[in-house]
């Protein structure tokens, strides 16, 4: 190999553990002592790794463990929500430094949109004390059908000609990478939040709709075209409900922020006492976080219909279970800050319908990040690629 493909290994290496000595890159690349010596010195010269202490040792001269260097740069990551944007920004080895919550913003499928994300997202970074010229790349997590390898939104979808990446790359200046937000978030949550080193792993983004994104072998799960987890638009019932796709009978129309507020208005509609009642006697629309406000009153209607929607959604789970037999499925999205609620009935229906021999060995977590894991998620992504392609 040559130098270049050795630094870009130990990169790679160190991207995935915290630190190594000379011996052990030496062991791992095949490659003698002295010559990995010299191309690490270079490369503590060159700023992107640095000495992070010593090896215990039983007796005798301890050796230096070497990682990559947290003042080398950083990364941002951006949740583009409906009803805003979330920023996290991560160091060189990917230590969260920063979340910037609730921004207000919405994009829409224009070019003149997508450039102001890009100064609402500078200006936020700006404001709260990041040196920009230190941002290596920009992440950045999109709802909806996004192609990873191409940089194409399908549902921020401006122009045949230039994708959303490429938009966003001449806004920002710097190189972007756009992801689906339920891969975003089940990235973030493997690396920094409920994961706790299963290789393979399920996580459902229960929000307006319900995504799943997929680790397989401590990697992301794509599919053919990119786009893999649509398990929202799963055929699951004779319900001769519409679905956002266009269809009927999706997962989502029963399993979803969407299926919780047509529940809650059904209950409204039939006379239920509630919380809402008022506003909805008025005439006002309920949202779905004043939904999500009941539950926390602890609100009999809409805790009911949580629970329909977590049983619901375990039945589906229990099918996962049953085809994947993973060692971990995360439960996150906006509907999971309800999980003393929503978890439960979810775990019953999964122990019903789920075979006991497969799912024994599965653990059903919820979300540790929360609302942050897709924006947190988006910046290691950006640090995973930057990391792959620096060029030496």
């Amino acid at each position: 190999m040559h130098y270049a493909s050795y630094k870009k290994a130990i990169l790679s290496l160190c991207n995935n553990r915290d630190g190594y000595s000379i011996a052990e890159l030496g062991r791992l690349l095949e490659a003698s002592i002295p010559k990995v010596s010299r191309i690490v010195t270079e490369m503590v010269n060159e700023g992107t790794i640095v000495e992070k202490g010593k090896m215990r040792s039983e007796g005798g001269r301890r050796a230096a463990v070497y990682g990559l260097n947290p003042d080398a740069g950083c990364f941002v990551g951006v949740e583009v929500g409906h009803e805003g944007l979330i920023i996290a920004v991560t160091d060189f080895p990917g230590q969260i430094i920063q979340v910037i919550d609730d921004i207000p913003f919405t994009l829409t499928n224009t070019e003149e949109s997508v450039s102001a994300l890009c100064k609402t997202v500078m200006h936020a970074v700006d404001r709260h004390g990041v040196d920009r010229s230190r941002v290596k790349a920009y992440g950045i997590s999109l709802t909806g059908r996004v192609n990873q390898c191409t940089g194409y939104s399908y549902s921020y979808f401006i122009s045949e000609e230039k994708p959303i990446r490429k938009l966003l790359e001449e806004g920002f200046g710097s190189p972007v990478i756009v992801e689906n937000d339920s891969r975003a978030m089940a990235y973030g949550e493997y690396i920094a939040g409920a994961g706790g080193g299963e290789e393979t792993s399920l996580f459902l983004n229960l929000g307006w709709g319900l995504g799943m994104g997929m680790i397989v072998g401590g990697k992301l799960f794509y599919g053919k075209s990119g786009f893999s987890g649509e398990i929202g638009h799963f055929p699951f019932f004779n319900n001769n409900l519409y679905c956002r796709c266009g269809k009927t009978g999706c997962l989502e129309t029963a399993a979803s922020g969407l299926a919780l507020h047509r529940l809650v208005g059904e209950q409204l509609d039939a006379g239920r006492q509630s919380v809402l009642t008022p506003e909805h006697k008025e005439g006002r629309a309920i949202t779905l976080d004043d939904i999500l406000s009941a539950v926390k009153k602890e609100d009999i209607v809409a805790i009911e219909c949580m629970e329909e929607v977590g049983a619901t959604l375990g039945r589906a789970v229990a099918g996962l279970i049953n085809i994947f037999n993973p060692e971990l499925v995360v439960i996150g999205g906006r509907l999971s800050v309800a999980e003393h609620y929503l978890m439960p009935p979810l775990r019953s229906a999964i122990n019903k319908y789920s075979l006991n021999l497969v799912n024994k060995d599965t653990l059903i977590k919820a979300s540790i990040l929360g609302k942050r894991a897709g924006a947190i998620g988006a910046s290691l992504l950006a640090k995973d690629f930057i990391l792959s392609e620096m060029q030496y």
